[in-house]
């Protein structure tokens, strides 16, 4: 019996969910909303659905006969999507609104941490700026200043001296740069040392654990520049130790989830602490309440079992049922950007070199739509993700380097050292 799926967001994470949900001898029809060029091509976009607005989701999901929502962003989880979706009836891979507090609210996420015993940063929470900085003078030092709520992954600055922390509270309380996300902050403990993310698949009670990956936000070569959603990714990362993967798999994601559900927030859905290895051991930064963007394109290449029996197993509340196996090969994704991009960019301009899919080599479309013309454009800030799977990660990173070249737009920007960071490896691309 097939099974119909509406999947909810627009970026390159959900080309990379409809492209591996397409290769499932289970899938039915997929309607992506509102979907991008990538998606088009696995089913219908629904280009002018509001996938935060629960009612006409719900709606859409009545007149489609859908039998699976999957929910790709963290806005829509925030807002309730997924609960109005239940409420109705439809089965969904996401997690309720009170669950996804845990990425929606990184105070809430903090108390959540401190009561369940996970290690992470010192941390103080404030609604008034002036407090805030009167705690950064007080103090001195490092500090992280984070908007409370969602910003697109860009609502963090770390800072190196306290004038850079007050600054940042500047921006977000007063200036108000990430709108009403920026009304409350935490301002942390810096932690240093390498960074990973720990994605699962969870239904509340049972977790299968994905590999490993990390992320690079900064714009720039050498982790400069302003944060971004995400410049590029790769998996398995080779300095963590089994020890530490394990502390983290059972010490971090797997008491998040018991603690979720004592509180009565049951998690369906993807759950990804962001954590740091720090001298004193692992740490979290943060956790997030859906798959990674980009970390999905990296590690859903790795995937070998069917997403789509997984998603209906977390939906149903069975994932202790299915066996979810992964490729031991690598991946490194590197994202190609409008110029300008986490700043202002130009968009409506013609993509060339895409084409189709090499073996080992996909390109995942995120800000990229085509005209009536059929022509592909840039349509956002990340335009597209080139991701590669090769024997090592040296292997994986040339081939998707290579692809990257073939691929031009006016102003396209990406950083060539994407990976590098693993151990002997050249920085340059």
């Amino acid at each position: 019996m097939s099974t119909n799926v509406l999947l909810l967001g627009g970026g390159g994470r959900e080309h990379a969910i409809a492209w591996k949900l397409a290769q499932s001898p289970r899938l039915g029809s997929l309607s992506s909303a509102p979907g991008n060029a990538g998606t088009a091509q696995y089913g219908e976009n629904l280009a002018g659905l509001d996938e935060n607005d629960g009612a006409a989701v719900v709606a859409a999901a009545a007149r489609l006969r859908e039998a699976l929502a999957i929910v790709g962003p963290e806005a829509p989880l925030a807002a309730g999507v997924a609960d109005a979706l239940r409420a109705e009836g439809v089965p969904v891979f996401g997690p309720s609104q009170a669950a996804a507090k845990i990425e929606s609210s990184k105070s809430f996420a903090k108390e959540l941490m401190h009561d369940a015993g996970i290690e992470t940063g010192h941390a103080a929470t404030f609604d008034d700026p002036e407090a805030a900085m009167h705690y950064v003078r007080r103090f001195g030092g490092e500090h992280v200043v984070k908007a409370d709520g969602l910003a697109a992954g860009k609502g963090v600055a770390v800072c190196d001296t306290p004038g850079e922390a007050l600054a940042a509270i500047e921006a977000a309380m007063v200036g108000g740069v990430f709108g009403e996300a920026g009304a409350r902050v935490l301002v942390e403990q810096r932690l240093r040392g390498p960074e990973t993310s720990a994605h699962a698949f969870t239904d509340g009670t049972s977790v299968a654990h994905m590999p490993f990956s990390c992320d690079h936000k900064p714009v720039f070569d050498g982790d400069r520049g302003p944060n971004t959603g995400g410049m590029g990714v790769y998996s398995p990362p080779g300095w963590l130790a089994e020890e530490d993967a394990r502390a983290i798999e059972c010490e971090v994601t797997e008491r998040a989830v018991a603690a979720l559900s004592a509180s009565g927030r049951e998690y369906r859905g993807v759950l990804y602490p962001g954590m740091m290895m720090t001298a004193d051991g692992p740490r979290v930064i943060e956790f997030n309440c859906r798959f990674g963007d980009p970390e999905a394109e990296a590690l859903l290449p790795r995937l070998r079992s069917d997403l789509l029996e997984i998603c209906e197993a977390v939906a149903h509340g069975r994932l202790a049922d299915v066996k979810v196996e992964w490729s031991d090969e690598a991946t490194v994704g590197v994202v190609m950007a409008s110029g300008g991009y986490p700043g202002g960019y130009e968009t409506g301009l013609p993509i060339s070199g895409v084409g189709g899919s090499d073996y080992g080599v996909q390109v995942f479309l995120a800000g990229a739509q085509r005209d009536e013309a059929g022509v592909l454009r840039t349509a956002g800030g990340r335009v597209l993700c080139v991701v590669a799977s090769g024997a090592s990660l040296a292997e994986a990173r040339a081939t998707a380097y290579d692809r990257v070249r073939a691929i031009s737009f006016e102003g396209a920007h990406y950083r060539t050292d994407i990976g590098a960071r693993e151990g002997g490896m050249d920085g340059g691309a």
